[in-house]
């Protein structure tokens, strides 16, 4: 088992839901975060936290839509945390459900641009030095959105595609390098995620999650953290996870027999 404690671990995205979940768990087992997303007042709040409990954590404002952006942010990192070790690349969003030949094209640049663009420039940014130390490992948090197409999914699914396909070719590219490449695929996650695939209507989202048991943030980031902990030999390449009630990307099992079962 790989240690993870002063290691300098850079999440993406890491405001809410899967990426707070990841700064927390990282945080929990030594690791030095730097949290970026772009909502800081919710950055600063989760900052306290993790420093009330002894960790330590470096909050940066950044859109990873934002090429100069990324760029001049990540590229001017004070000394003491310029060495990442690990990238995780969380940041992403769904917008609708609209069939594609009645979709917004501002919502489908801005899933391009956060899950596809964002994903490339942080990492175009952060891998060389990764190269150069001779050690890193760049984690993706793809979707089962990007294994299996479903009604209304078209853009969306495109980019998780596009993630998947990026990860398979980063790690062609680094082969002969130290550097270790895995993309995280979940299925269905209570998270903000539906609040924003519905502009903000949460009784529509709150039907996504209806008699489900769905899996937690803190599950992904428990996956997370075990890949980054493998030994340095292993690469966990791809991971799926989905909860027990669910079997594809739009075939899930709602009502209470999960509930009732349990032992």
């Amino acid at each position: 088992m790989q240690q993870l404690k002063n290691k300098i671990v850079l999440v993406t995205g890491a405001s809410a839901g899967i990426g707070e979940a990841c700064v927390r768990a990282f945080a929990s087992v030594g690791a030095r975060v730097i949290a970026a997303a772009r909502r800081m007042e919710r950055l600063e709040a989760l900052a306290r936290d993790v420093r009330q409990s002894g960790g330590e954590i470096l909050s940066l404002g950044m859109d990873v839509r934002d090429r100069q952006a990324v760029e001049r942010t990540l590229g001017r990192l004070p000394e003491e945390w310029s060495s990442v070790e690990v990238l995780v690349n969380n940041a992403g969003l769904g917008r609708g459900l609209e069939k594609l030949h009645e979709g917004d094209p501002a919502e489908w640049d801005e899933m391009l641009d956060t899950n596809v663009k964002g994903l490339l420039y942080v990492t175009r940014t952060i891998v060389p030095g990764m190269i150069s130390r001779g050690h890193g490992h760049v984690i993706n948090i793809g979707s089962v959105a990007g294994r299996e197409l479903y009604p209304g999914g078209n853009v969306y699914c495109a980019s998780k595609f596009a993630v998947k396909a990026l990860t398979r070719g980063l790690k062609m590219d680094l082969l002969g390098t130290p550097v270790r490449v895995t993309t995280i695929d979940p299925g269905i996650v209570e998270t903000g995620f539906s609040v924003v695939r519905f502009r903000g209507d949460k009784a529509r989202a709150a039907k996504v999650y209806e008699d489900i048991e769905a899996l937690k943030p803190t599950d992904i980031a428990d996956a997370v953290v075990w890949s980054a902990t493998r030994p340095e030999r292993v690469d966990v390449t791809e991971m799926v996870i989905m909860p027990v009630a669910q079997s594809s990307a739009m075939l899930n099992h709602r009502g209470p027999w999960l509930q009732q079962n349990k032992k």
